[in-house]
């Protein structure tokens, strides 16, 4: 079994997990409350909230990590046609709360509920409401013209790493576009890392690849507290300013 450390609110210092004592995905700390500052502490050190049972809170790391190194991801023709030939628009930060609630209202495959709960929605809006957290939304129109929302995700950024934590999609296709389109972006904003947590086939299309837990965390280490060249702040993303496909 991995070791389980309690983790005091007041004192939010989370261990460093030597993937040695690890067995793939499991259970690393155990804390009576989930908050904005927690979150912050936990994914410096490569660990991440992921369920709540009854009063206590639950966090996890990942032995290998998932990654995507932005100038590496790959978009496969399928998705390249997509991209080139579909109508739609991708934004920043233009919807946050929706988007987290469609995260948490989406089915899972293989889990009976979801683990976004009021107390995570309450962390990352804190997250977000600090220019921390962020969201890429794909709205498709409809057939007034109007765009709606229709997939996206969200995610903290610390430094130059992008932490992903859940998407959704309502429409065909819609979570995958504001993906590819929001890589090129936090590129060009100065993300050198974006974790995937978990290796799924979904960010394998992409060109995931997967870190021993210690240089997971040493990539973290060098560029968790480096600035970014441009913040990251409500925006669209112009098909003209991602990466050619």
């Amino acid at each position: 079994m991995n070791p389980i450390f309690y983790i005091d609110a007041e004192h939010p210092e989370f261990p460093c997990i030597p993937s040695q004592n690890l067995r793939g995905d499991g259970c690393v700390a155990v804390s009576s409350v989930l908050n904005a500052e927690l979150v912050q502490a936990a994914y410096r050190q490569g660990i991440f909230p992921w369920m709540k049972h009854e009063h206590d809170f639950y966090w996890f790391t990942q032995h290998p990590r998932a990654v995507i190194f932005p100038h590496k991801m790959h978009i496969g023709r399928s998705l390249q046609k997509i991209l080139r030939h579909r109508a739609y628009r991708v934004t920043v930060n233009h919807a946050f709360e929706d988007v987290i609630a469609h995260c948490a209202a989406a089915p899972r495959k293989g889990q009976g509920g979801t683990w976004i709960g009021e107390d995570f929605i309450a962390a990352y809006t804190q997250l977000h409401r600090q220019g921390k957290a962020h969201s890429v939304e794909c709205w498709y129109p409809d057939r007034a013209g109007c765009f709606q929302l229709a997939g996206g995700f969200y995610g903290v950024q610390l430094g130059q790493v992008f932490y992903g934590e859940s998407m959704f999609s309502r429409q065909n296709n819609a979570s995958k576009i504001a993906f590819a389109r929001a890589v090129p972006y936090f590129a060009q904003c100065g993300i050198q890392l974006i974790d995937c947590q978990q290796d799924t086939a979904h960010m394998q299309r992409f060109g995931s690849e997967l870190l021993p837990l210690e240089e997971f965390v040493r990539l973290l280490n060098q560029y968790n507290d480096l600035p970014l060249a441009t913040p990251i702040a409500a925006d669209t993303i112009h098909v003209q300013a991602a990466f050619a496909v």
